[in-house]
């Protein structure tokens, strides 16, 4: 038998059964899963000093297990000293295995590592069932290696549902195992 993840097998076993009996669907089709995970990055001094993005990128590889990729300025702007096509951040988009096997190491062993931390934020939803959660220090991942890190930076995460509504991804994020503040 070949390897699942938990949170996949997870979400097959109890999630599915939970959201259809508090949202009442017909099918399980209906249900609600999380499609994609985007991991991004912004560098704005990389306008300077291009090795901010390949460490950049390599941070980011390292702490998703996938390869990440430079984004590229779509327009000129002058205050910034920003020309079209300079490379000014990082991304990398995870599906599948990667993306329940990402959402595990997030939820038992990152968050936790915040300092103070007593849940996120339920104020990132977009009104479309997408998440975003703002990470303030990269070194919340154990896969960094602090002496290795030249600047600590944040990043943004966001996760892509196929809710049609706020609530039913929030319920969705909640079971799947993301520690919401209780209000």
């Amino acid at each position: 038998m070949s390897y699942v993840p938990r949170l996949k097998q997870e979400y097959k076993d109890k999630v599915i059964s939970a959201l259809t009996e508090e949202f009442s669907y017909e099918n399980k089709m209906e249900v609600p899963k999380l499609t994609k995970i985007v991991v991004s990055r912004g560098v704005g001094a990389a306008v300077a000093d291009k090795k901010l993005i390949d460490h950049a990128v390599d941070e980011l590889t390292t702490i998703t297990g996938q390869k990440a990729v430079a984004t590229i300025s779509k327009k000129d702007v002058a205050s910034f000293k920003l020309r079209k096509g300079m490379p000014i951040g990082a991304k990398v988009t995870l599906r599948g295995e990667r993306m329940y096997e990402f959402l595990d190491r997030l939820i038992t062993a990152s968050l936790p590592r915040v300092r103070d931390f007593n849940g996120i934020k339920a104020t990132g939803f977009d009104g479309r069932g997408n998440y975003n959660l703002g990470i303030t220090e990269q070194i919340i991942f154990p896969e960094i290696n602090i002496d290795t890190v030249n600047k600590i930076s944040g990043m943004d995460i966001t996760f892509v549902t196929t809710a049609k509504t706020d609530k039913e991804a929030k319920s969705l994020l909640t079971e799947l195992g993301l520690p919401f503040k209780k209000k």
